[in-house]
């Protein structure tokens, strides 16, 4: 398979943007493949066989950008299993944080110039619309690393509508207590990327302050940023580009949540479509194992979690709290998806 014909053909993941050699590297991923799949990662895909390359230029030049739009996230928050759930053959194709856009966050994070961190966005968001079929949408999860380009990625796709997913702040931090250590690293080497990014200047926190934070603390500092970003870039944008949606609102009413977002995403999903979505599988499994998983198991799950960590998250939902009113910051961001 030459570069070329891999860029006529959505199945032809844009997968990799080489920078040292500018150009773009595919591995192919079948409809049926992303389904199986809740990340486009390498660790995911496991081995992706011949991966043809194509100049960005030759990209830049044959691609013409086409429907896409986003769905941001503040992680543990169901962004894989709504994701899943407007893939629909036919309406629009949902990309799992394919790993294309993290490149972008790298090359500005490595210090690149600002048009060419531009240049590879408009590339990267470009081959990512590539429709699987005639009429599609596209519909892109990017990973939390990506969050602060959001602005960059609406302001080069015009049309790009957006959803903001947010879980409320004692159930992320829930969320990160029961994942164990792991998720504890994880907030950290997040939180160091957004350093880099001079992400957390609303809070009022300098790097120093970090150092001395707990791992939940760290964790609820993360998401303060990610929330003063989205809410002002919410009242910038206004509610037809983007919107915000509480995880609990979707957990509780999933047929209202995606119907709610077919619209504003301006998908052909009728009633009928909807509701046999809200009862299958993407929101009756685990999005991450596949195992079946419902509503009660999830509150089950957070309420063992609160029970065994409620004094430390109790400590820092109050530390944040304190932290958000010095800082303006309101914990339900703006032009909510659900009234």
């Amino acid at each position: 398979m030459s570069g070329s014909r891999a860029l006529a053909d959505a199945e032809w993941l844009a997968h990799r943007y080489v920078e040292s050699e500018d150009r773009v590297r595919f591995a192919h991923v079948p409809r049926e493949r992303h389904a199986a799949e809740p990340f486009l990662t390498d660790s995911c895909l496991g081995e992706l066989g011949a991966t043809p390359e194509l100049a960005a230029e030759t990209c830049l030049q044959r691609c013409a950008p086409g429907p896409l739009h986003f769905l941001f996230h503040s992680a543990f928050c169901g962004s894989t299993m709504l994701t899943r759930a407007l893939d629909r053959p036919g309406v629009a194709m949902g990309l799992s944080e394919p790993v294309i856009l993290n490149d972008v966050v790298g090359l500005r994070r490595r210090g690149g110039e600002r048009r060419a961190v531009a240049r590879v966005a408009d590339l990267a968001t470009r081959l990512l619309a590539r429709p699987f079929a005639p009429g599609e949408a596209v519909i892109v999860k990017p990973s939390n690393v990506v969050n602060p380009l959001a602005e960059l990625l609406l302001a080069l796709r015009s049309e790009a509508r957006a959803v903001f997913l947010y879980a409320p702040l004692e159930t992320f931090l829930i969320s990160v207590a029961r994942k164990g250590l792991d998720c504890r690293l994880w907030v950290r080497e997040l939180a160091d990327g957004y350093l880099t990014e001079q992400y957390f200047g609303p809070l009022g926190l300098a790097p120093h302050d970090m150092f001395r934070q707990t791992d939940l603390q760290i964790a609820a500092s993360g998401w303060l940023a990610q929330h003063a970003h989205f809410a002002s870039l919410a009242e910038k944008l206004g509610p037809d580009r983007l919107r915000t949606l509480d995880a609990d609102r979707l957990s509780a009413d999933p047929q209202a949540a995606l119907a709610a977002a077919a619209r504003h995403y301006g998908l052909a999903l009728d009633p009928q479509a909807v509701a046999m979505i809200a009862a299958g599988p993407a929101f009756t499994r685990h999005s991450k194992s596949g195992a079946a998983y419902s509503a009660q198991s999830r509150s089950d799950d957070y309420a063992a979690a609160r029970a065994a960590h409620g004094d430390e998250i109790g400590k820092v939902v109050i530390w944040a709290e304190a932290v958000a009113a010095n800082a303006g910051i309101a914990l339900t961001p703006p032009n909510a998806l659900l009234d």
